[in-house]
C-alpha cells in the first residue's frame, strides 16, 4: 500500500479509519519534518489508541483527528495522498466515502486502499461467519451493506473508484495464510480482531460457544497442516489517481 501511495518528503497524507495507526506511522517516517500525517478515526477510543502508539514510537509529524470518512471535514484539494487499510468496506456509504476522498485530494494525488476479497477466498473469516449464520447467532450478510466482503471483487472496487472520478486504477490480489495450532486459538484470534464477528462471539453462552467450536473444528479439518491448521485468505489492494487539472 505504501509503495502504491508513493509518499514523498513534505507531503500531507490523510489516513482514514487508521485504527491503531501503525500503517500511517510508517508513512509519516517518509514525510520528514516538513510533512504531515493526518491520522483519523471515526471512533474516539481508537483515536486515543493511535495517539498513544504514536507517542510510544516517537512520531511527531502527526495530527490526530476524529473524521467521518463519508463527510471529511477538510478543504478541497488539501492532501497529497489518502491511505485506508481495511476501512472502506465497513463504511455504510462507500461511494460517498470514496467521493469525499477524491474531493480532498490534490490533482495528481493518490489513494491506496486494502480490503478483503470474496468470502470463498477467505475461509479464515468465512468459516466462523457462516457457522454463526447457520446457527442463528447472526443474520446473513446484506449483499449491499457494509461488511468484511462488501468490496470483495476487483470489479466492485474498480467501479467504485471509477464512479468517484479516479484515473489510473490499479488492483492486485494479495494472498495471505493464517496458521494456528488449535481451533480455540483460531476462535480467540477472530474474537479479538474481527469487528462485527467479535461482538457476536463475545455474546455467546458457554453452551453456544461449544457448539460453534465443534462445527468450526469440523470445517477446519480440511485445512490441516503440520502443527495445526493453515487457512488461506485473500486481500485486494488498489491504488488510483485524482485527475490532474
Amino acid at each position: 500500500m505504501i509503495a502504491r501511495l508513493r509518499p514523498e518528503p513534505g507531503q500531507t497524507i490523510l489516513e482514514l479509519a487508521a485504527g491503531a495507526g501503525d500503517t500511517g506511522f510508517e508513512v509519516a517516517e517518509r514525510l520528514g519534518e516538513e510533512g504531515l500525517l493526518i491520522s483519523s478515526e471515526f471512533a474516539p477510543a481508537m483515536l486515543d489508541v493511535a495517539r498513544r502508539r504514536g507517542e510510544q514510537r516517537g512520531v511527531r509529524n502527526v495530527d490526530y483527528r476524529l473524521i467521518d470518512a463519508q463527510q471529511i471535514e477538510l478543504a478541497d484539494d488539501s492532501v497529497d495522498g489518502v491511505l485506508c487499510r481495511l476501512g472502506y468496506m465497513f463504511m455504510p456509504d462507500r461511494p460517498a466515502a470514496l467521493s469525499e476522498t477524491r474531493r480532498v485530494l490534490r490533482p495528481g494525488g493518490r489513494v491506496a486502499l486494502a480490503v478483503w476479497g470474496a468470502p470463498q477466498r477467505n475461509p479464515f473469516f468465512s468459516i466462523i461467519a457462516m457457522t454463526l449464520v447457520e446457527r442463528g447467532h447472526m443474520p446473513p450478510p446484506d449483499p449491499n451493506g457494509p461488511g468484511l466482503f462488501s468490496m470483495g471483487s476487483p470489479e466492485r472496487i474498480g467501479a467504485l473508484l471509477d464512479d468517484a472520478g479516479f484515473d489510473d486504477i490499479q488492483i492486485e490480489e494479495l494472498p495471505v495464510r493464517f496458521a494456528f495450532e488449535t481451533v480455540d486459538e483460531y476462535i480467540e484470534l477472530i474474537a479479538d480482531a474481527a469487528g462485527p464477528l467479535t461482538i457476536v462471539l463475545r455474546g455467546l453462552t458457554e453452551a453456544e460457544r461449544e457448539e460453534v467450536r465443534a462445527q468450526v473444528e469440523r470445517a477446519c479439518a480440511g485445512f490441516a497442516a503440520e502443527g495445526g491448521c493453515e487457512l488461506p485468505g485473500l486481500g485486494l489492494g488498489a491504488a488510483a489517481t485524482a485527475p490532474s487539472a
